[in-house]
């Protein structure tokens, strides 16, 4: 009981009212936490990786790394695969249809580490082995189609959207801060 009494006290927040110099100081004391947090949140974006592993039936048959992606990252992929539709009483282009499996194999593909991203979708190596499959493949999204099953492609891009942020439990924690 005591040990919540004592955190409950720690944790009590006072309401202050700064004068626009005591703010200014403030902010000035706090800066380097500011450009630290900042810098912190940019090395996260750039340098976090998550191992994704392709596991069928038990077995490992290869494994990938893959990377946070912006929201411009989003939005490129989503554009490049939504077919556009011009509404003349508007006068504006709307979306009608967005090819949802080219979609998601776009944003693996932009959320793979650039190292593994040569070794798997775009080595011609692999290329050629699937075409003496019967695939084909045009480009690296052609093989991510090939090796990967729609519901794995759903849990990697599940993976990436957490990774870049969008996870309901962390929406709820910066809505509460």
């Amino acid at each position: 009981m005591d040990t919540k009494k004592n955190e409950m006290a720690e944790s009590k927040v006072e309401d202050i009212n700064f004068t626009p110099e005591q703010t200014k100081n403030q902010m000035l004391v706090n800066e380097n936490d500011f450009i630290q947090g900042l810098l912190g949140a940019v090395d996260y974006k750039t340098n976090e990786t998550q191992k994704i592993e392709v596991i069928m039936g038990g077995s490992l048959f290869f494994a990938f790394r893959i990377r946070p992606l912006g929201e411009d990252e989003y939005n490129q992929c989503r554009k490049k695969y939504t077919k556009y539709v011009r509404n003349k009483q508007l006068g504006i282009k709307l979306p009608e249809d967005t090819d949802n499996t080219k979609y998601r194999c776009s944003l693996i593909y932009n959320a793979t580490v650039e190292e593994d991203r040569k070794n798997l979708w775009d080595n011609r190596d692999i290329w050629k082995a699937l075409e003496g499959k019967g695939f084909a493949v045009v480009n690296a999204l052609d093989v991510i189609e090939a090796s990967l099953p729609a519901g794995y492609k759903e849990s990697i891009v599940e993976a990436i959207d957490k990774l870049s942020g969008y996870d309901s439990s962390n929406l709820e924690e910066v809505a509460k801060n």
